[in-house]
């Protein structure tokens, strides 16, 4: 991926962003078991982006961001060995495949059957993902605010 973030000027999560997430992963670890599971699960994800080959990595970083903030509700984990983010009944509502997990030439945005993006009889539940910008941001938020509705 070529495009660099606007908000960090790279590609990729910024010292500060970094900061942040483990600084709330200490955080939750402090509540208690209940806790200290959000955090490994958050863990769990952030390793995940990280093993990601660079260009996976940085997209994986940007929804990752982007559906924390869209739908702060959902928690973080791994599912089938990818980043995902389930509601408060542990059910996966969206995940992320990293285009190098099957050796596809484009990562996927997927969405589970908790996800009420119901349109009629026929709606799509995932999307390919090659580049990060504001518009496709834009609709990521609104497909993950769509989805926990």
């Amino acid at each position: 991926m070529s495009e660099q973030n606007s908000q960090t000027g790279s590609d990729g999560f910024s010292p500060e962003e970094r900061a942040a997430m483990k600084e709330r992963a200490a955080e939750l670890r402090a509540e208690g078991r209940k806790g200290a599971k959000k955090a490994d699960d958050l863990q769990a994800v952030l390793d995940r982006i990280a093993q990601m080959a660079p260009d996976d990595r940085a997209l994986a970083e940007r929804v990752h961001a982007t559906i924390t903030a869209a739908a702060p509700d959902l928690s973080p984990k791994t599912w089938y060995g990818m980043p995902a983010y389930a509601n408060a009944a542990g059910k996966i509502v969206v995940f992320f495949q990293d285009s190098g997990k099957f050796n596809y030439r484009y990562s996927t945005l997927g969405f589970q059957d908790p996800a009420t993006l119901d349109d009629g009889d026929f709606w799509p539940v995932a999307y390919a993902l090659r580049a990060w910008s504001p518009a496709v941001q834009k609709q990521v938020t609104e497909l993950v605010k769509a989805a926990v509705s």
